[in-house]
């Protein structure tokens, strides 16, 4: 019998005529339902009076149809404006606020950004989770001294804490050193085990650290989750903000809000005083006064936080006066200002 993600993935062949993107990765549908043979599809327009959508429903049943597993395919179109936080088929969680925190590509920090925003957050009172959703690159245990699996109860996964976070990574489930191969179905899958089988209990902030990248981690998160904003990360120089660039587009094209911009890596501070601009200067204002995304600030290059990354100590817990951990408690809590505007 077929399963949501078998529809999920013959969906994916179903383009919406104006943009040029299937319906999935622009996140317009909203749920599956089956019963034998007959399936329902809930789909949200880009615009409720889409004159296209004659199109889109019976490209959507010739899809279904011709793949011999229903006899009967019915398309449900959801007004945009009657839909609010609870969306069908999304994962049910006690969060006020679920951040994405992404990059264009490799290399920038992003985990060691997501760390130690997450760690400020909580040492500002809030209740913190940090979802380690980087299938390739698990480090966010490495970085927060986490070196035993979670413990399950009553068959729910009870996350790890570390510094008053609490912590979830695929890395904390794999043998140290074994390389992670997934196909695109597995990583949906997990995503969706990492967010529903785990004991969040409720929090302010989940915070979720992606791949680098615009694939499909970041696509079955939005499917999954109802995520309220994305931050962004880069480095000063033009290559990675072109990149960040594009990441910013793919969020805003899956209908999430990119809620900031943070540039890592900034200035370098020497011991004379004086400053270096080792990956160049200014890229992450650049690209927040072109894209006229929220500018969160500059971390500089800091050799304390390369160290603490890797023995589990993150700079904010261990050199709470120095630039780099002023920067991260800046930048939490304009985030937590931006977002705080962005829901009033």
């Amino acid at each position: 019998m077929a399963s949501n993600d078998d529809v999920m993935e013959v969906l994916q062949s179903v383009m919406d005529p104006e943009l040029g993107r299937d319906i999935v990765s622009l996140n317009m549908v909203r749920g599956i339902h089956i019963d034998s043979g007959e399936v329902t599809v809930d789909v949200m327009l880009t615009t409720p009076a889409c004159p296209l959508r004659n199109q889109i429903q019976s490209d959507i049943e010739y899809a279904l149809l011709t793949n011999q597993q229903f006899n009967k395919v019915k398309v449900n179109f959801l007004d945009k404006n009657a839909v609010q936080n609870q969306v069908p088929g999304k994962v049910p969680l006690s969060v006020k606020n679920l951040i994405a925190i992404g990059s264009g590509k490799g290399g920038v920090g992003k985990s060691t950004v997501a760390v130690n925003l997450a760690v400020t957050l909580a040492q500002k009172g809030f209740s913190v989770g940090l979802m380690d959703a980087d299938i390739y690159g698990p480090n966010v245990p490495t970085m927060l001294g986490i070196m035993r699996p979670p413990e399950t109860k009553n068959g729910r996964i009870i996350p790890a804490e570390a510094y008053g976070v609490k912590v979830i990574s695929v890395g904390m489930f794999i043998e140290p050193g074994r390389p992670l191969v997934w196909r695109g179905p597995m990583l949906h899958s997990a995503v969706h085990q990492l967010l529903a089988d785990v004991e969040w209990g409720v929090l302010d902030y989940l915070l979720v650290d992606l791949p680098p990248g615009t694939g499909d981690v970041q696509i079955s998160l939005v499917q999954i989750a109802s995520v309220d904003g994305a931050v962004i990360v880069t480095l000063p120089q033009k290559v990675s903000v072109d990149d960040a660039n594009r990441g910013i587009a793919m969020f805003r094209s899956l209908g999430v809000p990119v809620t900031g911009i943070v540039e890592n890596m900034g200035l370098m501070v020497l011991p004379d005083g004086s400053k270096y601009d080792l990956f160049g200067e200014g890229g992450g204002k650049a690209l927040a006064d072109m894209t006229g995304v929220p500018y969160l600030g500059s971390i500089p290059v800091d050799r304390d936080i390369r160290t603490g990354g890797d023995l589990g100590l993150p700079v904010t817990i261990t050199n709470p006066g120095s630039p780099a951990a002023i920067a991260f408690q800046d930048i939490a809590m304009r985030l937590h200002a931006q977002l705080h505007v962005e829901q009033n």
